[in-house]
């Protein structure tokens, strides 16, 4: 069905346009990779595009949540701690986003209380409505002009309904009031198909519908989340009850990918739809490079086993892994640009606080620990540590990882006796993790949210080293989360015994990567900042790709 422009209608492509995807039914519907998957295939159309995440939470940011419950912490360039959805954005559409396209509702209100308190409303009586929502707009449009977007894709955490995001879809209500023509809204909305009945229901979504017309919103196109695809006839029945054309409810079913979502949207047309909508010119879409990154991902000829030993997947009966989300995908991209077929598998690090348990890790071509914090699950890890380490098994250390990297060695290669870290025993006699100077200050006032060493920053990489070698560059830039680092005393103690600090900053005060030469095992390196934010499904990360490589090169 074609759906360019009549002589009837204008096109009106001024200004930035606006589209706001909300959930409907229950959480986890799949909101950040369907706002992820519209961003990528509007981008496939020429067009600039940025992504927000609105999340209804007071925390002012996401560094301060539980990750077991919240999930993966991801941190932007500018160092903001936000949630994983910020991460799925920068991977679908390759681009790096900024801080300001990220709020909870405690920044919002944070914002609102101090532009009170200086003045910045001239004596009115600022109110919930309408000075919330519109420092929100305000946010939305910002981040438009910033990024100098055409479209600007807002994600609004949480379901409709839920009293914690009126306010946001109040500012929705607000901006499609003003200007209709640039604003346009798509819910997300689960159709279950109970096993005692076998038939798909869409009643659920009917009643989320209307919810969400009761806050004065209305759906321009309808998601239609299910196990399986949605009919014609159900589609009709979704535009009937939900005032929305049929051709405006989307399919959405379960794919065995989340990369696969772009390219399933598009069997319905979804972003030529989205154009026509906004008034914007139809361009030729090129998904090609995607397309050839899907077939990769499906076409692995040969496997390597990674087994990721972690201290936050379990979640009562379940596992979580999206407390590692960026990690798990950094490791199938590298696979799949190598041509392999990963196998990860997730392994709770208080599992091997017995050491005998680590034998199970033969099975394994290469082993990670990734970042976290606490003294949970790390007697597990530093087992885990030792064995592969003795063992000539591929590891790689990421914060937290390379930091338990060394304690390992100090403790077991260099026999130092009360040795650990600050984090773990600060009253230990040899601390060679340390908290980092300008730390000790903010701990001892308590100083907890948005104080750790975050955002970019620079490092410079030893010739003839793992971390020099995979990079092929001398100078790198990566984000950082922590507070602790290597103890500048013990350096050259930690040198002399063997370990090698292939990365370090400029003033060779922090060390940023640390690695056992190949004479004295295949792969052995930890690296303090976090390279799974960089990683990219077209453009993987180097560490993570010679991390896979020696692991299946080891088999």
């Amino acid at each position: 069905m074609s759906l360019k422009k009549t002589k009837t209608q204008k096109i009106k492509s001024i200004g930035t346009k606006y589209i706001f995807v909300v959930g409907g039914v229950m959480s986890g519907v799949g909101k950040g990779v369907a706002s992820s998957s519209i961003a990528k295939i509007l981008q496939a159309r020429g067009l600039s595009i940025t992504a927000m995440k609105i999340d209804p939470y007071i925390n002012v940011d996401a560094g301060t949540m539980n990750p077991t419950e919240h999930g993966e912490v991801f941190v932007l360039k500018g160092g903001l701690e936000t949630d994983q959805d910020m991460g799925n954005y920068e991977r679908y559409l390759g681009i790096d986003i900024p801080d300001i396209n990220y709020m909870t509702t405690g920044s919002v209100y944070q914002d609102v209380i101090r532009k009170e308190r200086n003045l910045e409303y001239k004596g009115k009586n600022v109110e919930v409505v309408p000075h919330i929502p519109l420092e929100v707009i305000a946010r939305i449009k910002n981040a438009g002009v910033q990024s100098n977007a055409d479209i600007v894709i807002v994600e609004i955490g949480g379901t409709v309904g839920e009293y914690q995001n009126i306010l946001f879809l109040e500012a929705v209500r607000m901006m499609k009031m003003e200007v209709p023509e640039d604003v346009c809204v798509v819910m997300v909305s689960y159709l279950p198909v109970p096993g005692s009945i076998g038939e798909m229901k869409t009643k659920p979504t009917q009643t989320a519908a209307r919810i969400l017309n009761s806050t004065g919103v209305f759906a321009d196109f309808i998601l239609a989340r299910a196990a399986v695809p949605v009919d014609q006839k159900r589609k009709e029945k979704i535009a009937q009850f939900c005032n929305v054309k049929p051709e405006h409810v989307i399919s959405a079913p379960d794919v065995k990918s989340v990369y696969d979502v772009p390219l399933n949207f598009e069997k319905d047309n979804l972003s030529e739809r989205i154009c026509d909508l906004l008034g914007l010119p139809v361009k030729k879409s090129d998904l090609s490079e995607w397309k050839k990154f899907v077939a990769k991902s499906k076409n692995g000829k040969s496997e390597v086993k990674i087994a990721v030993v972690g201290k936050y997947f379990s979640s009562g009966d379940f596992i979580l892994s999206d407390v590692y989300l960026s990690v798990l995908e950094a490791i199938k991209y590298s696979s799949y640009k190598l041509g392999l077929k990963p196998e990860i598998t997730y392994l709770g690090a208080q599992d091997f606080a017995d050491a005998k348990n680590c034998k199970n890790l033969k099975g394994y071509d290469g082993v990670l620990v990734p970042g976290g914090f606490g003294t949970t699950g790390v007697d597990g890890m530093l087992n885990v540590i030792e064995y592969v380490r003795k063992n000539k098994i591929p590891y790689f250390g990421i914060c937290y990882g390379m930091q338990l990297a060394v304690l390992e060695y100090a403790k077991n290669v260099m026999k130092l006796k009360d040795v650990s870290t600050a984090e773990i025993n600060p009253k230990a006699e040899h601390l060679v993790i340390d908290v980092m100077p300008d730390q000790k200050e903010k701990i001892a006032q308590n100083k907890m949210g948005g104080t750790m060493r975050l955002g970019e920053f620079t490092a410079y990489l030893k010739a003839g080293t793992h971390a020099k070698k995979s990079y092929g560059t001398e100078i790198i830039t990566e984000r950082h989360r922590h507070r602790y680092e290597v103890n500048p005393l013990y350096i050259s103690q930690l040198e002399g015994a063997g370990l090698i600090f292939s990365g370090t900053s400029q003033d060779k005060r922090l060390m940023e990567i640390v690695e056992l030469s190949k004479e004295d095992h295949p792969f052995f390196l930890g690296v303090q900042f976090h390279p799974e934010f960089h990683a990219r499904p077209l453009d993987p990360h180097p560490i993570f790709t010679a991390f896979v490589r020696a692991s299946f090169e080891s088999k």
